[in-house]
């Protein structure tokens, strides 16, 4: 395991989960006057630009690795895991919602995987709609999380309306990355 600038970033992301998921668990008092609401938004999007920013400076450095590779992708879907899993028992996001976007994570990354293990993982290469999901859903979370109106804005309702738009998009990639290891999943079921 290479000790690079990207790397630490990413094993950040995976040390803040547990802060993240702790605020909404400490008392109240510890976390004024801001609030639960307020941290979590604030470890999250911090979380999310580390995962923009271990990318760019990975390539930017030259320090990509195959353990990059594995890791940041593991380490935002363990971040995007816990803030779905703490917003359902906030209610503040459904459950159908938080199971068809962590479901098709598992599913994509057991299929992702299997495909590079036959030597076929280019053929189900990051698409176009699964950044889109990604953005929705990296947009939508923040919202969630941080609840509270501000002046107009109703981030719970802008939050609900993404997050919706998210796990259609979620879906829309899964059967998009199905259809492109069609060939492989039938030749090998024969």
């Amino acid at each position: 395991m290479p000790l690079n600038i990207p790397n630490l970033l990413t094993w950040a992301r995976i040390l803040l989960i547990p802060l993240f998921i702790g605020v909404f668990y400490v008392p109240a008092d510890w976390l004024r006057p801001l609030g639960p609401n307020f941290w979590a938004t604030v470890i999250f999007v911090a979380a999310a630009v580390t995962d923009w920013f271990d990318g760019w400076l990975a390539r930017k450095l030259g320090q990509t690795s195959a353990f990059g590779a594995f890791l940041d992708p593991v380490a935002d879907k363990l971040m995007v895991a816990a803030a779905l899993v703490i917003l359902v028992q906030l209610g503040r996001a459904d459950t159908i919602v938080a199971f068809i976007i962590i479901g098709r994570e598992i599913a994509i990354s057991a299929l992702r995987e299997w495909m590079a293990k036959i030597g076929a993982a280019r053929s189900i290469a990051v698409s176009f709609i699964g950044k889109l999901k990604t953005t929705a859903q990296m947009i939508a979370i923040p919202m969630l999380l941080y609840h509270d109106p501000v002046n107009i804005l109703n981030p719970q309702e802008v939050g609900t309306w993404l997050i919706y738009c998210a796990a259609a998009l979620t879906l829309g990639s899964m059967i998009y990355y199905l259809r492109k290891a069609w060939p492989e999943i039938a030749a090998r079921s024969r």
